[in-house]
């Protein structure tokens, strides 16, 4: 995941859902920044909500010691998310690239309901 200076690091759907499974503890976390109602109606398999209302409050509950893929619906509300945690000291997080729309297009496991 190396990018030029100044760009917000990017994962893509493939390696995002290679690197997440099999699950692990200490592995990647997936991060949805996604309000409850897009939450609810589908999600990648495995991602733990922080909505976008909510992720100034609560990103500090978030782990600095595993890397951390933020999903949102496309990519862009995950890339604000991705420079405000790097922004906040946190230096291992990659933007998933085409976000959950990608994700599921691709085939990725996801959660409906």
């Amino acid at each position: 995941m190396t990018q030029p200076a100044g760009t917000i690091p990017t994962i893509s759907v493939a390696d995002a859902s290679a690197r997440l499974e099999p699950a692990d503890p200490d592995g990647p976390m997936l991060v949805d920044v996604r309000e409850p109602d897009e939450w609810r109606t589908v999600r990648a398999n495995g991602a733990t909500p922080i909505p976008m209302s909510q992720f100034q409050d609560r990103h500090a509950e978030l782990p600095k010691d595993r890397p951390l893929f933020v999903i949102c619906a496309t990519g862009s509300r995950s890339a604000a998310a991705t420079a405000f945690l790097l922004r906040s000291g946190w230096t291992d997080v990659a933007n998933v690239d085409g976000g959950t729309v990608a994700w599921e297009r691709a085939g990725f496991p996801v959660n409906r309901g």
